[in-house]
């Protein structure tokens, strides 16, 4: 899944109803991802994932270089807590090597019901590592959500396939990435963020490019390499575009319509029709994600009307 997913909603910023000018940019980004997983499952049958991956981060970078150039936006170039920066960027690279590695066997669709996982995961992984506390209807929230990721996996019923390990580890790297980001957005330049993310992974795969290198084989997919770095770039753009006019806690339920234009496109370019235990677990997981988004609305609006007290 190329998007980082709904993520719980921001506790320090109440909801509110999201707006038209929100909206269209968000629903705009759902099919620019899909699009982009899409074409990655496509390029894998042409080109090595790592391929792939460094030309959607380079042509990323090219395109972030371009729009925050050092004379215009100065304080781009200046990254504090760089290794934090450092280490924000290697989790998207696992991710995206792991989603793109997994795109190649299972359906696009599978793959992003999977990652629909990841605000549960971060909901946890905030438990272990930040000591917030959760109450047992969210740990409910949590155990339900993957209970529906067992649902789509089947393990131990003859259809599990160990690609799915490749999205689980996708997922997980994702909610981790979304917890660093949340620690260096209020500390440093977002400028220096988008450069950090689409320089390490350009940098960090050359030496493995070298190796696996192939020769794109026709113009063709010359110009799908290029959408596919033009189409995150862009994706991430609508996204932070939507939330200058809305919260995330606002925003975070419509990111799920993305599962319906992942089944569209795979069933145009792959003819892929979900199983009936993907949809159903799909459900299950986003069924929760939508009850843990809620709960975290009305602890946020008791707290709120508490402090007013």
């Amino acid at each position: 899944m190329s998007s980082s997913g709904p993520t719980p909603p921001s506790p320090s910023i109440p909801p509110a109803r999201a707006p038209l000018k929100a909206l269209l940019p968000l629903f705009g980004s759902t099919i620019v991802f899909a699009c982009l997983d899409t074409t990655a499952k496509a390029m894998s049958y042409h080109l090595p994932v790592i391929e792939i991956s460094w030309f959607r981060y380079v042509i990323n970078l090219l395109m972030a270089m371009a729009v925050l150039n050092p004379i215009s936006s100065p304080g781009a170039w200046r990254f504090k807590l760089p290794g934090l920066q450092i280490v924000r960027a290697l989790l998207l690279t696992v991710m995206t090597l792991a989603n793109f590695s997994a795109l190649h066997y299972l359906q696009v669709a599978e793959t992003t019901s999977i990652g629909f996982l990841s605000p549960l995961v971060i909901t946890l992984l905030s438990v272990i590592f930040l000591h917030e506390k959760i109450g047992i209807r969210r740990v409910v929230a949590i155990v339900v959500g993957f209970f529906g990721v067992l649902l789509i996996t089947q393990p131990g019923f003859g259809t599990f396939h160990p690609a799915m390990l490749l999205a689980l580890t996708s997922m997980a790297s994702g909610a981790v990435y979304n917890l660093v980001t949340r620690h260096l957005a209020t500390r440093v330049n977002p400028g220096s963020l988008v450069i950090s993310l689409a320089a390490v992974p350009s940098l960090l795969l050359v030496p493995a490019l070298i190796v696996v290198w192939q020769t794109p084989s026709s113009p063709l997919v010359w110009g799908l390499l290029v959408f596919m770095g033009a189409a995150g770039g862009f994706g991430h753009f609508l996204v932070m575009t939507a939330h200058r006019f809305a919260t995330a806690a606002t925003l975070a339920p419509y990111g799920y319509v993305q599962l319906i234009w992942t089944i569209i496109s795979g069933y145009l370019i792959f003819a892929d029709l979900p199983s009936v235990w993907t949809l159903v677990g799909a459900s299950v997981v986003i069924a929760s994600g939508l009850y843990l988004l809620n709960r975290e609305r009305v602890l946020h609006a008791r707290a709120i009307a508490a402090a007013r007290v």
